[in-house]
């Protein structure tokens, strides 16, 4: 499909556009863990007033603008953020695997983002759509999975590591724990080791999501 004219203004967007998504899925990968709490009988993100998608409620100065913009106006091949992580007591949730879900609803929400829009472009044979807005839809599908396949790394603060805690079988867990419980005390270890991580594989783990996203969407 050829693109219209307004090709050339699209792109001039583009890098607004992708800080937009990544500001509103990761609001949304938040609320989602929240309203998983909240359902699992912990209130504490329902009593703060954090079940809600005002951006402004949850924005982290670094995570959810600088970080975001960064990336958006250098044209990096890799993007990630975060927002305000959303409070939960997990001694109030119900059932073994409790933590486990709040952590998986996350990245959950954002591959259903995903797949919603990837539905959206798998349709559009059907109903006229423009180019732009395909190539719109690509980036909050791109976006979503790059946030939550990031946020499936096991290692702390990320929610990759609560859901290896959860499935691991009792003794190693009990030894992944303690290490997790260490690396969740001074969280600024974990986020160098993520960083390391990213410079090393970061351009692999780019083109793995870029393929994914490709293959989601059928384009």
């Amino acid at each position: 499909m050829p693109f219209s004219p307004c090709y050339d203004w699209l792109m001039q967007l583009e890098d607004f556009f992708l800080v937009i998504v990544i500001v509103m899925s990761v609001v949304l990968h938040e609320v989602a863990h929240g309203y998983m709490a909240n359902w699992l009988g912990d209130p504490t993100a329902r009593l703060q007033g954090r079940l809600t998608l005002n951006p402004i409620s949850h924005l982290d100065p670094v995570g959810s603008v600088l970080l975001p913009a960064l990336f958006a106006f250098t044209h990096s091949p890799f993007f990630f953020g975060w927002a305000k992580p959303v409070p939960y007591n997990p001694y109030n949730l119900n059932g073994k695997y409790g933590e486990l879900l709040v952590a998986a609803a996350g990245p959950a929400t954002n591959f259903l983002l995903a797949i919603i829009f990837a539905i959206f472009i798998r349709l559009t044979p059907f109903v006229p759509v423009s180019a732009e807005v395909i190539l719109l839809m690509f980036i909050i599908i791109n976006v979503n999975v790059m946030l939550a396949i990031f946020n499936l790394i096991p290692i702390p603060p990320l929610d990759g590591s609560k859901i290896l805690s959860g499935i691991l079988p009792t003794s190693l867990a009990q030894g992944y724990d303690d290490i997790r419980a260490k690396l969740e005390t001074n969280p600024i270890t974990g986020f160098l080791i993520v960083i390391v991580l990213v410079n090393i594989f970061g351009g692999a783990f780019s083109g793995i999501v870029l393929l994914a996203s490709h293959v989601l969407a059928g384009i």
